[in-house]
């Protein structure tokens, strides 16, 4: 047996027990009733009237448990298509939330690259602010240009004015060798006449 049987077995059982409170009994009483007072040959008037009477009483309770096992069903498969048709809406509310999320992350991902993109751009406009614009630059690199220039133009003259005076020391020291060369030989010409002198005395004398 399939599930689909078994659910029929179960909802028919439902529609005649009803919600559980004897209605699958009462009609079997009611049968066993029916068929007992139909095969009764000789039943007297009143036990006979009362007997039907119980049986058309019998017979509304077991109709009333139908009719009540009926609307019930209708009830249920009007709550079970009201629950559909809720989880249709919820089922699309989710998808709509969903895409509203997919789209706030988005949003908020764009939102994220322009903030990092503004700070990125704040940073290299202060780097540059604090940089001198071109003219002060060209002007700048002039000035240290004729600054150069002028250093090697003085670097130069000192150079010259250097040479000057090495040649200049040289011939001073020099002259300071020549002079004492000379001093050098005066005392030997002083000593020589000296001795001269003393040689010819002696012959003076005699």
């Amino acid at each position: 047996m399939d599930a689909e049987s078994i659910e029929e077995v179960i909802r028919r059982r439902l529609m005649i027990d009803g919600d559980g409170t004897g209605d699958d009994r009462r009609l079997n009483m009611f049968l066993k009733n029916l068929t007992k007072w139909a095969m009764s040959d000789d039943v007297p008037g009143a036990d006979g009237s009362l007997t039907h009477e119980r049986l058309m009483y019998q017979l509304s309770q077991c109709e009333f448990s139908i009719a009540k096992s009926q609307l019930c069903c209708r009830m249920n498969e009007t709550e079970l298509k009201n629950y559909e048709t809720l989880y249709k809406q919820i089922d699309s509310s989710t998808e709509a939330v969903k895409a509203e999320i997919v789209k706030a992350k988005e949003e908020l991902n764009a939102a994220k690259q322009i903030r990092q993109n503004r700070m990125e751009y704040d940073a290299l406009a202060k780097v540059i602010a604090q940089q001198p614009d071109r003219q002060q630059t060209e002007a700048r690199l002039a000035q240290l240009r004729a600054d150069l220039e002028s250093l090697q133009s003085t670097q130069g003259e000192l150079d010259d004015k250097l040479e000057m005076r090495r040649k200049q020391f040289h011939v001073l020291i020099s002259s300071i060798h020549q002079l004492q060369q000379l001093l050098d030989e005066e005392p030997s010409e002083e000593a020589a006449e000296t001795a001269g002198t003393a040689a010819g005395s002696p012959m003076d004398a005699s």
